[in-house]
């Protein structure tokens, strides 16, 4: 097992981004298009969250609430359609309004690199949703900053199973006591916690649908010298790489967080 760290591995919705609100919208706006009345509040789309992927997501609702219209004949197709609407609809929204990063994501994938560390995504959202999320803040060649990308239109199992990080390993061609992973959802942390991956949980709003599984460290954000984390909170006043290797030595080791916020 390496006692150094190599990679941090991040989810993208919630974790790099808030950006769920964003996606309500457009799943709203894309069911109002296709003349369907569904219609989803932020507490009914919270609850949905627990779900992972927009298809299975509506799928889910319309077992639920909507019968009539999973019986359709073409149900598959409305799904494919839906999802391929809404996607469109989020991208030119991001694209109009771009969204902020969390506070110490661009920091420290700056550092990152900087320290010559790998930077990797797996996320169960769509290729088409990294892109417009991220070329507004780091251009048309965004993914030149990654070793790794993996969406979850490439592994068959979405989280809570670990496929999207395993497969994120393997392209990597790192064991996971080499990597940290950044997650928001329970669902991420079951995901990347049964890939043996040490997790750094930063959850929103959206991601408190249920209670969170035990990560090493939970964060209301990473912070940044403008933004810093409360006094007190472990990585106070912001999480950099210093931190995180020590934070890795320390989960590797099995050792509780105490002794790395004193670090």
């Amino acid at each position: 097992m390496s006692t150094e760290l190599r990679a941090l591995i991040f989810d993208v919705d919630g974790t790099l981004a808030d950006t769920e609100e964003f996606h309500r919208r457009a799943f709203n706006a894309a069911f109002s298009a296709a003349d369907l009345h569904w219609w989803w509040n932020r507490g009914t789309y919270r609850e949905l969250l627990r779900v992972a992927g927009g298809r299975q997501r509506m799928r889910a609702f319309a077992e639920q609430e909507d019968r009539v219209t999973t019986a359709r004949a073409d149900f598959e197709e409305l799904l494919t359609a839906l999802h391929a609407a809404k996607t469109r609809r989020y991208d030119a929204s991001l694209r109009e309004e771009p969204l902020p990063l969390r506070p110490g994501i661009a920091r420290l994938f700056d550092e990152a690199a900087q320290e010559h560390l790998s930077l990797a995504i797996a996320t169960t959202t769509t290729a088409a949703n990294l892109d417009a999320l991220l070329e507004p803040h780091f251009g048309r060649t965004w993914r030149e900053r990654f070793a790794a990308i993996v969406s979850g239109s490439e592994v068959k199992r979405l989280k809570p199973e670990p496929d999207v990080y395993l497969e994120t390993l393997r392209q990597l061609g790192l064991d996971a006591s080499e990597c940290l992973a950044f997650e928001d959802s329970a669902n991420g942390i079951r995901s990347a916690g049964a890939a043996g991956l040490a997790v750094v949980a930063t959850p929103t709003w959206y991601s408190l649908a249920e209670p969170l599984p035990p990560a090493f460290v939970t964060l209301e954000h990473l912070g940044d010298p403008e933004k810093p984390l409360a006094k007190g909170t472990p990585g106070a006043p912001f999480v950099d790489v210093a931190r995180l290797r020590a934070w890795h030595r320390l989960a590797i080791a099995h050792e509780p967080l105490g002794r790395a916020a004193c670090f």
